[in-house]
């Protein structure tokens, strides 16, 4: 039996119209010691320390960076609590308990105009790796990174395309916080000293063309531009993007920046201003609340370290209460489907999408090729399927298929009329592919 919401339908134009309304900041706050990128953490306060807004209260380790964990709130720390994390794992979360002050750590405060004006790209990679700003669009992939290349950049790409259904959370900051994303846009030319910057935004929201119309107006000569690109998905990828927006093609697993190119979602724009003007962490982001098994969808500004069931309750709680629901963190097409509502909002959590459960049967391949067509990369999942069902599966074979070029959109488990979970196929093969 397979779990899935296959009937999806795109409720941007209902959804994305909805104002977003700021929530308040519950009692306690939840922040991840662990994530999908760092597998080891340690907490660096004791238990009853008493914590400020945007204090360094933790470190997470990876392979080859450190990441920070501040706290959104000012409080009191009460020990670590499992939870599920938007990875699909359970991991244990430092619990604050809110004292509904925010007082900010002595180390938030504003620079100067003067002050940010000499800063180089380096200066601003260590600043970003400081307040541990990550790709918010869903990546987590560290920001700083990207400031280290050393090639020249020539063309700077704002991804606000948000291609996949139900997420509105890129288009509600377009419209109602462009200033900060404007500001953010010029601290990125700053750095890489380039001034063509383009703003990508599918062709169909005409209200976000508008606005920007009359925003970019008060910046002549500023260089930043939006543009156009296609109503289709997976036209948020990165590679995507970039042919829409510019016309070159990069290779799959090339880097952008070999090409000029250096792209970056519109809310880590966003939280660049908030980093190097303010001096503050990414502690509240734009998500998207919706499905079919909630009462009232809506847009909400909400503080990272949320529970879930926070929000759910602000959209009136659940529709058909007697049927079982779905959980899904991030977009239907590549979110994670979680077991529970005992899932805390992290700073790249982009929505909460939750279903009513449907069920179906899983039927056998009828060689449509359907999964072949719809590939964005080119490889044959049925094929890789095949692969992995044989038993000893064959290695070699395995690797000859490719799938370490899956994108994991989802597209060919969406488009099977069998109903086979197909992208499962390719990602087991992955893990297989990388075997020495």
């Amino acid at each position: 039996m397979i779990l899935k919401t296959r009937a999806i339908k795109d409720h941007k134009l209902q959804l994305g119209g909805i104002p977003t309304e700021k929530v308040a900041v519950p009692d306690f706050l939840f922040l991840a010691t662990n994530n999908a990128r760092c597998a080891a953490a340690e907490v660096t306060i004791p238990v009853g320390a008493h914590v400020n807004l945007g204090e360094p209260i933790g470190i997470r380790h990876a392979a080859y960076f450190d990441q920070p964990i501040h706290a959104t709130a000012s409080g009191t720390f009460v020990g670590l609590e499992k939870h599920y994390h938007r990875s699909g794992k359970i991991v244990d979360f430092i619990k604050i308990q809110n004292d509904f002050k925010d007082t900010l750590d002595p180390s938030i405060h504003d620079r100067t105009d003067a002050e940010i004006a000499q800063l180089t790209r380096a200066d601003m990679a260590e600043i970003l790796k400081e307040d541990s700003l990550v790709g918010l669009g869903g990546s987590s992939f560290p920001t700083y990174v990207k400031f280290q290349t050393s090639r020249p950049i020539k063309t700077i790409l704002l991804n606000g395309i948000e291609c996949e259904p139900f997420i509105t959370a890129d288009q509600r900051l377009l419209l109602e916080d462009p200033a900060d994303l404007i500001a953010g846009i010029k601290l990125l030319q700053q750095a890489f000293s380039c001034r063509d910057a383009r703003i990508c935004v599918k062709a169909k929201h005409r209200d976000i063309f508008a606005l920007y119309a009359k925003v970019l107006a008060a910046y002549p000569n500023s260089g930043i531009t939006i543009v156009p690109v296609g109503n289709f998905y997976p036209q948020g990828w990165e590679i995507a993007m970039i042919k829409s927006a510019t016309g070159i093609s990069v290779p799959v697993g090339h880097l952008p920046s070999e090409y000029g190119i250096a792209n970056f979602n519109v809310s880590t724009a966003a939280g660049v201003y908030l980093a190097v003007k303010h001096r503050m962490p990414v502690y509240e982001r734009y998500v998207s609340v919706c499905g079919d098994g909630i009462v009232s969808p809506k847009n909400f500004s909400v503080r990272v370290g949320t529970p879930v069931k926070f929000l759910i309750d602000r959209c009136g709680g659940y529709k058909n209460p007697e049927i079982p629901k779905v959980f899904i963190l991030g977009g239907p097409m590549m979110g994670a489907s979680l077991p529970s509502d005992d899932c805390i909002l992290t700073k790249t959590v982009t929505s909460v999408i939750v279903m009513n459960e449907r069920t179906y049967s899983e039927e056998p391949c009828i060689r449509c090729g359907s999964c072949v067509l719809s590939c964005p990369v080119g490889i044959q999942p049925v094929q890789i399927m095949n692969a992995m069902r044989q038993t000893p599966v064959d290695k070699d074979k395995v690797k000859a298929l490719n799938p370490l070029l899956c994108i994991e959109c989802g597209l060919c488990t969406y488009c099977c009329t069998s109903m086979i979970p197909l992208l499962e196929y390719v990602r087991r093969a992955k893990i297989v592919a990388k075997l020495p």
